[in-house]
């Protein structure tokens, strides 16, 4: 099958709703538990998962994507395909049509220059957005009248769901933001703390790294949606803690990302008030190596730019021999049981796009070691590896959270064993995954050495997220350390092939391209050294109905069809 038999094919999804729902609000509050805290909630200045989720009940796209990962209208009136004329038969455009009577939650009526603007926030040239792989290949969008855009894109875009569509790539008020482009847009508190949005709910109140308070939108499309009148997303603690509040003292009625070991999984799990919920997707526990130095002494704003090459990670021996030396089925033993698998994929699904990469599932310490050997760093006296009077440390950094800890000191004992000094650092998850340009914390920004944590990419198809390693998108001072390529990787030969991804059509050799990619991240380079192809584990009450886990989009992606359970 083909892209262009694929799009043909793409279908909506009509969530029932049950017979309960009497009238919107009806079901007073809900308590949701993130304890990786939100610090914003603009999408487009955050790739921390916390902040894109949290977003989501605010900021929605034309389109997303349904727990099966089919494309479902959100704000369009339907998904546009070459069979209904939405998308031209040479795929180099996508027309998208508003849904008629559509307002933010202001009142005010939402127009195709809403969309129009919103390209233009995230592509503007003095300004650093973290989800511009969403706009890539884009030539132009047209608004030919308030209700339709028109994207044109350089040349034949087989997979047109990428701009507008997702939890990464919504649509912001254009009359909100308009002085938030370029270099201003992260002093737009106001605006990036209280959206005015389409989705179900509003913000009342927003303290960052804390709690977000939500009310109904009394303006959404449903007149019968959302059950639940406010909304409280709580941030902080642990994942340890955050399963307890649902499964154990019923505090709350949903847990996000409940990482904790499968023995806790089974006693919460015991007390019958809640139910975990898992569902394996895209979501890769992975450590990045960084291409560039992190050294203190240099210069800020020259700290893990493309300026200064790793001194010690340029070269692909190390990387190798450090990802040789991990044992991925025991961490998966360790940290996750039943809820991971150990992987060498960044792309571990859907089985088109994952590669049959399976090198890095045995453990190979004393080739590890040869190529350290090889690599010129002879063992010291003090058993730690030297190279011309340097030592081979390095600092290994993630955020706090009981499984990464557990991980960190497994593989810290695992590099020692190599002769490598290792110093640990874990940070609080709401900074490490926040936006913040002026923290020196955030993964995007890159202090250490290594840093370990998962992501994942919204529906099925890759093209995007393969694209966050395409040189120009290097998070730097230019760019308000926005950018999605984290480890800094550049090679101009991987930036053909996203180029050629983008403009082929046929499926199998799609996924040949991305396989390809994948590879040269992993097995190629060591640039990334995939872990846990990671289950999604999340907590929901018995008392919460509605609940669907969703692990192609965000996990609040129907917070509109939750109810109480009678």
């Amino acid at each position: 099958m083909n892209m262009r038999t694929a799009l043909m094919g793409a279908a909506a999804f009509v969530a029932m709703a049950p017979a309960a729902w009497a009238e919107r609000g009806a079901d007073g509050n809900v308590n949701v538990l993130y304890w990786q805290a939100p610090s914003i909630l603009n999408p487009y200045l955050s790739s921390g998962t916390k902040d894109v989720e949290a977003s989501s009940l605010i900021l929605e796209g034309m389109a997303g994507f349904n727990e099966k990962g089919e494309v479902i209208a959100r704000l369009a009136e339907s998904v546009p395909t070459v069979e209904n004329g939405g998308v031209s038969a040479d795929l180099t455009q996508v027309t998208w049509k508003l849904k008629p009577g559509l307002v933010w939650s202001d009142g005010t009526p939402v127009t195709s220059a809403d969309a129009k603007f919103t390209y233009e926030y995230c592509t503007h040239p003095e300004g650093g957005c973290a989800q511009a792989a969403r706009y890539e290949g884009i030539k132009s969008i047209d608004t030919p009248d308030a209700q339709t855009v028109v994207i044109t894109f350089e040349s034949p875009k087989p997979n047109p769901y990428q701009a507008f569509v997702g939890g990464t790539s919504p649509i912001l008020q254009a009359a909100q933001f308009a002085n938030c482009l370029g270099a201003a847009a992260s002093s737009c508190n106001e605006q990036n703390f209280k959206p005015i949005g389409t989705g179900p709910f509003m913000v009342t109140d927003f303290k960052v790294n804390d709690v977000v308070t939500l009310a109904a939108n009394p303006n959404y499309r449903d007149p019968a949606k959302p059950a639940f009148a406010t909304m409280t997303l709580k941030g902080g603690g642990d994942a340890s803690a955050a399963a307890r509040a649902v499964m154990e003292t019923g505090e709350f009625d949903y847990a996000w990302n409940t990482q904790i070991n499968p023995e806790e999984q089974a006693r919460l799990a015991a007390a019958g008030k809640g139910v975990f919920l898992n569902g394996f997707g895209t979501l890769v526990e992975r450590i990045e190596m960084n291409m560039t130095d992190p050294s203190p002494s240099l210069p800020e704003g020259e700290r893990s730019t493309v300026k200064h090459p790793h001194p010690i990670l340029s070269d692909i021996k190390v990387r190798q021999a450090l990802s040789m030396a991990i044992d991925r089925n025991l961490l998966v033993e360790v940290g996750y049981g039943q809820a991971g698998r150990a992987t060498c994929n960044l792309v571990p699904a859907p089985e088109l796009y994952a590669s049959d990469n399976t090198g890095c599932l045995t453990q190979d310490m004393e080739g590890a070691k040869k190529l350290l050997d090889e690599a010129g760093w002879t063992v010291g006296a003090d058993g730690i590896r030297e190279k011309d009077g340097k030592k081979l440390s390095l600092v290994y950094q993630t955020s706090t959270n009981p499984v990464r800890q557990d991980f960190q000191a497994l593989v810290k004992g695992w590099w020692n064993e190599l002769g490598v000094q290792v110093e640990l650092k874990n940070i609080d998850a709401s900074v490490f995954f926040g936006g913040d340009a002026g923290s020196p914390d955030t993964f995007q920004k890159f202090y250490a050495d290594v840093e370990m944590y998962a992501n994942n990419f919204d529906g099925t198809d890759p093209e995007p997220y393969l694209a966050q390693y395409l040189c120009d998108k290097i998070p730097g001072p230019d760019n308000q350390w926005q950018g999605e390529n984290i480890n800094r990787f550049c090679d101009p030969a991987y930036d053909e092939l996203v180029k050629k991804m983008a403009a082929t059509a046929d499926m199998n050799e799609r996924g040949a391209l991305a396989k390809q990619m994948n590879d040269m991240l992993t097995k190629d380079s060591f640039v990334v050294v995939p872990l846990v192809d990671r289950g999604r584990l999340s907590a929901a009450s018995t008392t919460l109905g509605g609940v669907v886990l969703n692990t192609w989009d965000t996990e609040l992606w129907n917070a509109q069809d939750w109810y109480r359970m009678k």
